[in-house]
């Protein structure tokens, strides 16, 4: 009983863990198209100012 608790415990800890990380790096993604998309509209503004 008490092996069968470790190894749940375990398995716990690594879904956690990996969670965390697939999280992170999501945000990272989102983060960077923000930037992207700020720039590219800047831009556009930019240019239709200009015209």
């Amino acid at each position: 009983m008490f092996l069968m608790t470790r190894i749940a415990a375990a398995c716990c800890v690594v879904l956690a863990l990996s969670s965390c990380g697939n999280t992170i790096r999501g945000v990272g993604r989102d983060a960077a198209n923000t930037v992207d998309a700020t720039q590219s509209a800047g831009n556009r503004v930019g240019k239709a100012a200009a015209n």
